[in-house]
């Protein structure tokens, strides 16, 4: 990457809204609802792991820099950050950090580790020491739905007076909410039931890149997990579709994700389908716990990679998190977007009702300004696999915001009164048909945003070879980009309904701008 001096006076912004100003800390979990039931109080001497999220200094000038670096039209264009350009002036300083250090020590907590970039303070210790810190006491409930127990913070958290100012969240008070992953399973019997990566590079426009040798080499995709995988499925896709792909590589967070888990699949759908697009890509797959903790840490450290291009295929919808907690992931993800790094994000497999109560949500991360979020289609192709036709899928996730405001790169394609954030940003196959992955010891068709997610990176990965080939400045903070280059430049999806909203000419609440067709996007944007 390039790097940036700060210098002089910054020209203006492009104005993507700071989410609603939160608490100082997190709101409590409860109530919970009748189907809810406490059973407890945690035991004084379990271990309770937190992270302790910091603001960020110098907030309005980042926004300046991001809007810069991000802006093809200015000087700076592609002069990111780096991560430790970014710690110097926007990362709280080293004198925040020994107060808020100092007090958990002070209150009987481990500090396990500081971030390197001061936003996020790892603690741990027994849960009398945890309610001392945070003047709350954690009970036990179990949910009479699901049959699952968690343990919560039954009051909010305060702080004394003197570090209050300089923490954001508490993350790890609350084990109830669980990011789920957005994969559907039809099992048949073997690889021609989903596309196939012949398919999927056909439909989506990437073969005459693949043919000019874009096939992902040099680039590195990092994927945001929460479960594991077995590298046997893995070898067993790249051997039947012989991609030659590099042998993956896990990067375990804050532990890990613990023993694999009914994700599996998933992980192995986004490790496949980057493959599928982009052979030639090496893949990251980073492993943290599920939980509030493990997102944040999780962000953190795939930010703190510097590595170009996330695919995310897990979420959970903004109704059932803090606004504090929303704030200290998207934090972070604006330290990725000075550093030029493009995320991916499915939007989400229950349509305009992200949260499953009747009302119209939308998932998070794929809500954030800097994260792209990512709809779901039916996807056909012809028998030359050249792209046919493609529809709005039921399940794809989309609406407005109820945290972020209607950031710029959005204004010409406003929908409505609401000036909120608009989700999705694109889409790619999602429907039924699925795509083929060998996962589980088995072949198995998975649908979902899930797959539409990583679709995306692997043409970011694509993208970035062919704009490094060509001497020019890869895609970066991807939504900026994305929409200036709209016209003509993807699949326009104009049919199909979430259910709270459907499709239509231009942009729309179902599909966004469209799908990718990657060769006009590689010629649009890395000549503009």
């Amino acid at each position: 990457m390039k790097s940036l001096r700060i210098l002089g006076a910054l020209i203006a912004p492009v104005a993507v809204a700071a989410v609603a100003a939160p608490v100082a800390l997190a709101a409590p979990a409860s109530p919970f609802g009748p189907e809810v039931v406490r059973t407890g109080t945690v035991a004084a001497q379990q271990k309770i792991s937190v992270a302790v999220s910091l603001n960020l200094r110098n907030g309005a000038e980042l926004d300046q820099v991001i809007a810069q670096v991000s802006d093809p039209n200015s000087p700076r264009y592609g002069h990111f950050l780096t991560p430790e350009q970014f710690t110097d002036r926007y990362g709280p300083s080293s004198t925040e950090v020994a107060k808020v250090t100092d007090y958990l020590r002070g209150q009987g907590l481990s500090v396990d580790s500081v971030s390197d970039n001061h936003l996020v303070v790892d603690a741990s210790g027994p849960a009398e020491a945890v309610s001392r810190a945070f003047g709350t006491t954690l009970a036990d409930y179990r949910d009479g739905r699901t049959g699952r127990g968690f343990y919560a913070n039954t009051a909010a958290p305060h702080l004394p007076s003197a570090i209050a100012g300089s923490v954001l969240d508490v993350a790890g008070l609350s084990t109830r909410s669980v990011r789920v992953h957005h994969a559907k399973v039809a099992p048949h019997n073997g690889p021609g039931g989903g596309y196939t990566p012949t398919q999927l590079k056909g439909g989506y426009d990437v073969t005459p890149l693949a043919t000019a040798g874009y096939d992902g080499s040099g680039q590195t995709v990092a994927l945001w997990e929460f479960d594991g995988y077995q590298q046997s499925n893995i070898t067993a896709y790249d051997n039947y579709y012989k991609t030659g792909s590099p042998t993956p590589v896990v990067k375990q967070v804050s532990g890990g994700s613990g023993p694999i888990g009914n994700g599996q699949v998933e992980v192995e759908l986004d490790i496949e389908a980057v493959q599928a697009i982009a052979p030639k890509a090496a893949i990251q797959v980073f492993e943290a716990p599920n939980s509030d903790q493990g997102e944040v840490d999780l962000a953190n450290a795939i930010v703190a990679s510097g590595i170009p291009v996330t695919s995310i295929s897990w979420g959970l919808s903004e109704k059932g998190r803090t606004t504090s907690g929303i704030q200290a992931v998207d934090n972070i993800l604006k330290q990725g977007a000075a550093q030029g790094q493009s995320f991916f994000a499915a939007s989400g497999d229950s349509g305009s009702d992200d949260n499953g109560d009747g009302s119209k949500t939308v998932d998070y991360p794929a809500s954030d300004p800097y994260v792209t979020g990512v709809g779901g289609t039916n996807l056909t192709v012809t028998s030359g696999n050249a792209w046919s036709k493609e529809t709005g899928w039921n399940g794809s996730g989309g609406g407005y915001s109820s945290v972020f405001a209607l950031p710029s790169f959005q204004s010409g394609v406003k929908i409505g009164t609401t000036n909120k954030r608009q989700v999705p940003d694109v889409s790619a196959q999602g429907g039924p048909t699925g795509i083929s992955v060998y996962s589980q010891g088995s072949w198995t068709s998975v649908y979902g945003t899930s797959g539409a997610a990583p679709i995306w990176a692997g043409v970011a990965a694509v993208y970035n070879q062919d704009a490094k080939a060509k001497g020019k400045s890869g895609l970066g903070w991807a939504n900026p980009k994305l929409y200036s280059i709209a016209a003509s430049n993807y699949h326009d999806i104009s049919s199909g309904s979430n259910g709270g909203y459907s499709a239509k000419s231009g942009f729309d609440l179902v599909t966004g701008i469209g799908t990718p067709d990657a060769n006009k996007i590689a010629t649009a944007g890395i000549t503009r």
